[in-house]
Order: structure tokens, then C-alpha cells, then sequence
């Protein structure tokens, strides 16, 4: 028998039939064992290549042949903390931390990074390159590398050094050029776009617009007491799910370093002290000082040639009078300067010295007129000045003691920080080698231990509150690994070594501990909706040809009127003042009804009863213009982000929302 299975499993028809068998096992199969990895991406985009536009979605062909590039959770959530400190600073006490966690918002901020990397894909797919040149200039045109408005080698690899996790100079060097690139399109659409006269004058005119209308604020909804359901509250909590999500929390351990709170140093010796004044003996060395005044003739830099010309006629006949035997230079700064500041002390400024603190062309004619002597008219970017020189003090080297406190107090900085950055090497030495253990690093410096958690990120207090910590306390290195962290920088010497110890994911609280709080919900939910149908019944009677007064005197409310209402006006709501705007014109003798909202869920009714067209003249020339050239630049983004929709059709897109 078995000799005849072989003989029937041997034959051409079973080796087809094999090979049939063999290929969905390649293509489907083989992906499990040659490709398995843990994905980390919040999100992953795809794109067929630019030769082959409309490549199918098949499994190898998309491995082969398409391009790919991920975000990955902790890119999101950097993004994401970003845009809270941002928030925060806008909203002030009115951030919401609650909404601002909401998945949606995660949703919207990752929508942004998905775009921005399709914009980019985009690119590189259609063959645009950013040049060495642009990242250069780039780099340089940022103002944190910058030095007295120049760009600084130094300062720039300091800043990068800084970071955290701190960054080379290629690293950053690729996401200047990788940030060029995805706003490569956008910035040209923004630059090209322009808008038309008539466009401009019909936007104009409909932002101009009035209308005038009548409204009832509706009583307060009685809030609903009915009895909710164990099917209704199962029922909101599937629908609902993203409402009830606790935060990703952690539980750290951590040190803090602090130079302030080192033993002070030993009080430095003599010697110390006189080799360090030779060293900064140009540091303690007293300037040259001229005792000087003057006389302005002010005029504006942008004064017409005329008035240039006229300010400086008028400097040189007072530097005429000033110069004549006899003349009271006070005096005459009394009678003729237009510098307030020095006018009543005869333009008297005291003793200057050359260190900037006056504009430079005032300056250097200060320390180039000879003591006893008056010299100008010197232009500025005030006007004209008349320059008297009436003493000079020579400039001297500081003597040893009065330098003496100076030098104490920098030979004791150094040596704090100096003691700061052995112990903060001691402790990465000790990190390194019992990584797991923040006891044994802390022991190193007798340090204690803290601990604090479970925490999320809008419950961080204190030094742990420091972006850069919560960063770190929150990286998938961090959470996975369980490792004593390098120092961490939250102020000059002062930094924090952490280590998670428990980390427990986001997730959805179970319907056990949550059954108040959704019956709370599903009442206010409602006495909103049973607020909504009241508005929307009295709203079908106005439509039916009824008035809001005779309405309104049947519930006892009262009717106010509204004539000339702009758009965004403050009474009663800017909700509902922009709710006006919403519904059509009305017809000539009817009225245009609708609803709104106010804030504390209280309905409004109103009837619109003329519609006052704008006029583009209502609108001053200056705020006309700067509105309208704003306006061209927002139409290109509209067009950025209608190219980016575009794409990203073009595109896979897959979100992994439980990475969030």
C-alpha cells in the first residue's frame, strides 16, 4: 500500500498540483517566520513608486517595490508633549488637560505628523532634493545657535549636546534636510498664492456683513433625575469607550543632583586667588572715561531728505555758537536740545565709557575728541549731536583687593561646578555598571532615593515636571528596559538620574468603577438633548409662519433685539452670534429662524430680520490691506492641504491608534 501512495505522489499531475499548493504558502506563510519584528509605529505610511504609479496593494509587490516610512510612539509622543507646552503657555489657566489627553486630540496632532510625512514622501518620490546650501542657511538662521545675531559653531554644538537625547550635528543636519523636504511643496504653494481684486472685494464685503435679529434665551434645562439603566449604561460605555480612558502611568525612581546643595567648598588660599588674578587681570581692568555732554537735534531716520537737511543746518550753527569764545555750552543745551533725558542738566551725560552702552557713531566720537574740546555734528539714529569732552579718566588695572571678592566667588563657582561634574561622572561610572539598580548608583554620592508614582503625565510635580525628564520617563527605552538613565539636565548643574520601575499602558477603566460617572453622563446627555428638541420645536413653529413674540409671550419669556449684529460679537455668545450668520438670508417680508448653544447648555432662539450687506469701505485702508495680504498665504495652505489630501489617497496610511 505504501509503495502505492509513493507511486501516485510521483507522477507530473501531483508535482502541478504541489507547486499550486506551494505558492500561497511563499507569499502568505513565509511573511510570518522571515519577517516577524514587534512594531513600534503610532503610524506607517506606504507609497508606490514614481515609475510604477498605480502598483497594486499585494503583499511583495508593496515589500519589493514601495516606499515606507513610519512614525514611530515615541516621535508621536514627542510631538504630542511639544504641543502641550505649547498649549499651556496659549490657554494659560484655561487649559484643559482632560481634553487635551482626549483620544481625538491625539488623533488630530498624529493627522499633522501624517501629513507632514506624506508631503515628504511626496517629494522624494518626484525627485526633489534639499541642497547642502538650504540646511545650511537653515541651521544658521536659527536664533538658538545665534550669538549676537551671528550664528555660533560653538553654541550649536553645545545646544545639539544639550538635547535630550542629545544629537550630533549629522543627526540634525538630516532632520533640517528631512523637514525641508516635507515642507518643500507647501512653502511654494504658500509663495505663489495670490488673490484677485474682486475676490478680495467679495470676501470683504461678506465679512462686513450685518444682521439684524431677535432671540429668546430659553430657561435652563431641568437636569434629568430618571433612572438609568444597567442596558443604557453598558450601551453608552460601548459607544463611549474613548471618555473613560485612564493615562499611561509610571512609577520612577530618582536621584537629584544639585551643585547648590553640595558641601561648600574649602574657602580658596591665597595662592589660589593671585594666580587666578593674573589669569583675568584683563577682566579687572577699569576703562577709559570721558566726562561728556551733549546737544541733540533730534530727527527721524525716516524723515524726507528735507527735514534731514534742515536738522542738519540747525546742528551746525548750534556746533557754530557752542565753538565761539565765551559760549556756555549748558546754556545752550538748555535752549536747544531735544534730548529730554539731559536737557535741564545742561546735557550733561556724566562719565561714558567705551562699552557699548551708547550708539556706536556717538561713541566713537566721544573717545576721538581731545578732552577740553567740542566736536560734531555727528549723525545717529536719533538726529544730530553736539559733543563736549570736558575731562578724561584714564583707564587702570583694578588692584588685587578689590578684585579679592570677585575672585573668591569665581574660584568658588568653579570649584562647586567642578565637584558637580566628578559627581556626575561618579554616578554614570556606577549606572554603567549595575544598570538596574538606582541603590548602588545613589550610594556612590550618599544620595537618597526618591520614589513617586504611579504617574501620568499631567500629575509630574516638581523637577519631574522638566519636559526633557517626562521625555525620557515615558520613552519605550525607559519602559521596556528598566535601566538607570544618563543625567538628565533640568537646569545649570542640576540634573535628575531616573529609572522606571512599573509602567502600566493606557487603556479603558472597566465598567465596574465607572458606573456612577456614566449615569452622570447619560443625564447630562439627556437634559441636553431634551434642551436641543424644546429649541428645535420652537424653531418648526417660527417656520410655519408663527412669530417669536407671540412664542415667546406664551412661555413668559422675553424677546431682545439685536440690530447691525458683526460676526463674532460678544452678546449674548460669540457661538451664537456667529449661528446668525449660518442660516440663509431671509426673503423679503419673512424672517430666517435657527438655534444655538450657549456655553453653560442653556438654548438660544433667534429670527433673523435684515441682512445689512458689507461694504469693503467699512473697513480702514491699512487693516483692508494687511488683511488682504494675509489672505494669500492662507489660501495657500488651503492649497497645501488640498495637494496633501491628494497624496496621501495615493498612499497606505495604517494608524496604530493602541499606541497612542
Amino acid at each position: 500500500m505504501l509503495q502505492a501512495l509513493r507511486d501516485k505522489s510521483s507522477g507530473w499531475i501531483a508535482t502541478v498540483i504541489l507547486g499550486l499548493l506551494t505558492i500561497p504558502f511563499a507569499f502568505f506563510g513565509m511573511e510570518q517566520y522571515l519577517f516577524q519584528r514587534t512594531e513600534t509605529f503610532a503610524a506607517k505610511i506606504e507609497t508606490p513608486p514614481a515609475w510604477w504609479s498605480d502598483a497594486p496593494d499585494w503583499w511583495v509587490v508593496r515589500k519589493a517595490f514601495w516606499s515606507k516610512d513610519e512614525i514611530t510612539a515615541d516621535q508621536f509622543r514627542s510631538a504630542f508633549e511639544d504641543e502641550r507646552q505649547r498649549r499651556r503657555q496659549q490657554d494659560g489657566e484655561n487649559f484643559d488637560a482632560r481634553e487635551f489627553e482626549s483620544i481625538d486630540n491625539k488623533r488630530k496632532i498624529l493627522e499633522q505628523l501624517v501629513d507632514q510625512r506624506v508631503m515628504r514622501l511626496a517629494s522624494e518620490r518626484d525627485g526633489f532634493v534639499v541642497g547642502n546650501a538650504q540646511v545650511i542657511d537653515a541651521i544658521q538662521s536659527i536664533p538658538a545657535f545665534q550669538v549676537d545675531g551671528k550664528f555660533s559653531e560653538q553654541r550649536y554644538r553645545l545646544a545639539l549636546a544639550s538635547l535630550a537625547p542629545p544629537k550630533t550635528p549629522t543627526q540634525f543636519d538630516q532632520e533640517v534636510r528631512d523637514s525641508l523636504k516635507q515642507s518643500f511643496v507647501a512653502s511654494r504653494l504658500q509663495e505663489s498664492a495670490f488673490v484677485t481684486p474682486s475676490e478680495g472685494q467679495r470676501l470683504l464685503r461678506m465679512l462686513n456683513e450685518k444682521r439684524d435679529v431677535s432671540y429668546v434665551a430659553l430657561p435652563a434645562p431641568t437636569p434629568d433625575t430618571a433612572p438609568v439603566t444597567p442596558a443604557e449604561i453598558a450601551s453608552w460605555y460601548k459607544t463611549h469607550p474613548n471618555d473613560f480612558r485612564a493615562p499611561e502611568m509610571v512609577t520612577l525612581e530618582y536621584v537629584e543632583i544639585n551643585a547648590a546643595t553640595l558641601p561648600p567648598p574649602v574657602a580658596p588660599d591665597e595662592r589660589a586667588l593671585q594666580a587666578r588674578y593674573e589669569q583675568e587681570k584683563a577682566r579687572f581692568v577699569e576703562p577709559e572715561q570721558r566726562l561728556t555732554a551733549h546737544i541733540l537735534v533730534k530727527v527721524d531716520a525716516g524723515a524726507d531728505a528735507a527735514a534731514q537737511k534742515a536738522a542738519e543746518a540747525k546742528a551746525r550753527d548750534l556746533l557754530a555758537k557752542a565753538k565761539a569764545p565765551g559760549a556756555d555750552f549748558a546754556a545752550l543745551a538748555r535752549q536747544n536740545s531735544d534730548d529730554a533725558g539731559s536737557k535741564d542738566g545742561g546735557g550733561d551725560l556724566g562719565w561714558v565709557a567705551k562699552n557699548g552702552q551708547m550708539v556706536k557713531p556717538f561713541e566713537d566720537a566721544v573717545f576721538t575728541t581731545a578732552p577740553g574740546t567740542i566736536s560734531g555734528p555727528v549723525k545717529s539714529e536719533f538726529g544730530w549731536h553736539i559733543i563736549q569732552v570736558r575731562e578724561l579718566k584714564a583707564g587702570r588695572e583694578m588692584p588685587f583687593e578689590q578684585a579679592r571678592p570677585e575672585l573668591e566667588r569665581m574660584l568658588v563657582e568653579t570649584d562647586r561646578e567642578r565637584a558637580y561634574n566628578d559627581l556626575t561622572g561618579a554616578l554614570v561610572d556606577q549606572a554603567l555598571k549595575t544598570p538596574s539598580s538606582m541603590k548602588q548608583v545613589a550610594d556612590v554620592a550618599k544620595l537618597q532615593v526618591q520614589r513617586v508614582g504611579p504617574i501620568s503625565r499631567n500629575q509630574a510635580q516638581g523637577v519631574l515636571a522638566n519636559q526633557a525628564v517626562l521625555r525620557a520617563a515615558f520613552s519605550e527605552d525607559a519602559k521596556t528596559r528598566r535601566n538607570v538613565s544618563d543625567p538628565i539636565e533640568v537646569a545649570p548643574n542640576h540634573s535628575v538620574m531616573i529609572r522606571v520601575v512599573d509602567h502600566t499602558p493606557e487603556r479603558v477603566r472597566p465598567l465596574a468603577e465607572l458606573g456612577p460617572q456614566i449615569v452622570a453622563a447619560v443625564r447630562a446627555d439627556r437634559t441636553r438633548k431634551a434642551a436641543e428638541a424644546q429649541a428645535e420645536a420652537i424653531v418648526a413653529r417660527l417656520k410655519k409662519g408663527e412669530t417669536l413674540a407671540a412664542v415667546a409671550g406664551e412661555k413668559q419669556l422675553t424677546v431682545e433685539t439685536a440690530a447691525a449684529v458683526q460676526r463674532g460679537a460678544p452678546s449674548p455668545d460669540p457661538a451664537v452670534s456667529e449661528a446668525y450668520f449660518q442660516v440663509d438670508a431671509p426673503a423679503a417680508g419673512k424672517v430666517s429662524p435657527g438655534k444655538a448653544q450657549l456655553p453653560n447648555g442653556q438654548m438660544v432662539v433667534f429670527e433673523v430680520t435684515k441682512v445689512i450687506a458689507g461694504q469693503d469701505s467699512d473697513m480702514p485702508a491699512e487693516i483692508r490691506a494687511a488683511f488682504l495680504g494675509q489672505l494669500a498665504p492662507r489660501l495657500g495652505d488651503q492649497d497645501a492641504l488640498s495637494v496633501s489630501k491628494d497624496q496621501r489617497k495615493r498612499m497606505k496610511v495604517t494608524i496604530a491608534e493602541d499606541r497612542l
